[in-house]
């Protein structure tokens, strides 16, 4: 590099300001020769620096840019404003500042529009004018800020965020969960000391007072960058503690906020939360607190409420319609069981009436049989005597021819074979009578009603349409009806053991 002259420090041309870059560029080439030899002072080059730029820049433009950083001292507002490129690197940065006299105007403009502070990393679009400063280098200067169009980023964010979910499959998962059937665990996430929670704790108290439900409360902050990452430890970590306490999941993840900004409501809008949410093994309640205005949990969750306070009230109307449900069937299988038990009384009654009725049936047909049974052993009896009579005499009379010796035999074995015939329709007569007693004996200990009073029972299918006599007509599952002496029970077959050879003896084809 060749040495500068230093003795024409003190000649060197003093430029003044140009009217315009090409004035400026033709005057710098003239003394370009000049310039290369000539030793200037920091704060000269930098202010032919801001020369130029002043000269060049001097007009207001439009700039997107995000904010990386936002402070603000003594009512003025500095950022660190950057441009990213679709990996996330940063490829362009700088200063900027938006003064006093500008800022309450502009940023109570942003914040109407937007319903949102302004805060750091949202996109905005800038209108500003560039400047430098020897001491403190570059820095644009913000005249405004166009909320429009960070109400569009975001909603652009929104739509692809929903896009994204809906792509993985995660947008409508938890929807598909069934809803619960009894909730007795509800775990609440929700910030701590939130006016929202105090809503809901005063009625959840209430519920939990009764018995009916538990509630397990953990806190997380739900406003500022940090909020989506604390929330989703904070459901991370429930479900792990209520694992390791109760061996099973919850019946319901319920995450509350209630009250606060609406512009809060922006640090809810996360991809990693409303994942974790959505894929979550049970129903999620969400209850934000704004009717107007939707976040991405509200897409993802299995129910989403206005307010916190709508949410408890959901899990007590829940509750009690399950009650109302179970008091309702309690009443109906109550009324069945006693329709069930009045017709069982009936078609015993009817059964027992035709019983009787085959019985004293039977008993009649048995008299009837008894006593034309013991008539014809009495007309048979009387017959025998008369021809034994007859015999008696036609005997008498042959043997008249014979000795007298013979006579008396005669006389002797004809009255000794009249007693053997008369003791021999004598016994005749009494084993008719045992054999009569005997089958009325038979029928009387063989009525249902004398069988089930000496501890026997009778096996009918459900229906009572069936005995049921055989183990082939049993299979496991299977409800049977028990009669017994005083009254009749309802069973279920639990498991049926053959007897293979009484099966076998039996003679049954099935």
């Amino acid at each position: 590099m060749r040495k500068p002259n230093l003795s024409n420090i003190k000649q060197a041309k003093v430029l003044a300001p140009a009217k315009d870059l090409a004035t400026l560029e033709a005057e710098l080439a003239e003394q370009e020769d000049h310039l290369e030899d000539t030793v200037l002072r920091l704060s000269d080059y930098l202010s032919a620096v801001e020369m130029v730029i002043k000269q060049t820049f001097d007009h207001r433009v439009w700039v997107k840019a995000e904010i990386r950083n936002l402070s603000s001292k003594g009512g003025h507002y500095y950022f660190e404003l950057a441009e990213k490129d679709d990996d996330g690197k940063v490829v362009a940065s700088c200063r900027g500042n938006l003064w006093r006299f500008k800022a309450a105007r502009v940023l109570a403009k942003f914040e109407r529009a937007t319903g949102m502070p302004l805060e750091r990393d949202l996109t905005v679009l800038l209108k500003v004018s560039a400047g430098f400063h020897a001491q403190y280098g570059f820095s644009i200067t913000i005249e405004d800020i166009d909320p429009s169009y960070t109400l569009g980023d975001l909603a652009r964010q929104y739509a692809e965020m929903v896009d994204r979910l809906t792509g993985e499959g995660l947008l409508h998962l938890n929807q598909q969960l069934p809803a619960p059937f009894d909730i007795e665990h509800v775990l609440v996430i929700a910030p701590e000391k939130a006016a929202g929670l105090g809503d809901f704790q005063a009625d959840a108290d209430r519920l939990a007072s009764t018995g009916a439900c538990q509630f397990h409360y953990h806190n997380a902050t739900f406003q500022g960058n940090h909020a989506p990452a604390e929330i989703r430890q904070a459901i991370v970590s429930a479900q792990q503690q209520f694992y390791d306490t109760h061996q099973r999941l919850p019946d319901l993840l319920v995450i509350i906020r209630g009250g606060g900004a609406v512009g809060d409501l922006a640090y809810l809008n996360d991809y990693e939360l409303a994942a974790l949410v959505a894929e979550q093994p049970v129903p999620v309640w969400v209850g934000i607190g704004h009717e107007r205005d939707k976040v991405i949990l509200d897409e993802v969750a299995h129910t989403s409420f206005d307010t916190p306070s709508k949410v408890i009230a959901a899990i007590h109307g829940h509750l009690a319609q399950l009650v109302t449900q179970t008091l309702q069937y309690q009443a109906q299988i109550k009324q069945a069981a006693q329709r069930q038990l009045n017709t069982a009384e009936q078609q015993t009654a009817r059964q027992l009436s035709q019983i009787q009725s085959q019985t004293i049936g039977q008993l009649t047909a048995l008299r009837k049989d008894s006593d034309y049974a013991w008539r014809s052993i009495q007309q048979s009896a009387q017959r025998q005597v008369k021809q034994a009579v007859r015999l008696t005499a036609e005997r008498y009379t042959q043997t008249q021819t014979l000795a007298h010796q013979q006579l008396a035999k005669v006389a002797t074995n004809s009255k000794s074979y009249q007693e053997s015939i008369m003791q021999n329709a004598q016994q005749q007569i009494v084993q008719a009578q045992r054999d009569s007693e005997h089958l009325r004996d038979i029928v009387l200990l063989h009525r249902p009603s004398r069988v089930l009073k000496q501890g026997y029972t009778m096996l009918t299918d459900a229906q009572n349409k069936q005995t049921l006599t055989s183990s082939i007509q049993l299979y496991p599952e299977q409800t049977v009806n028990i009669i017994l002496k005083d009254g009749n029970a309802k069973a279920q077959i639990i498991d049926v053991t053959m007897d293979k050879e009484a099966t076998e003896t039996s003679g049954d084809p099935t």
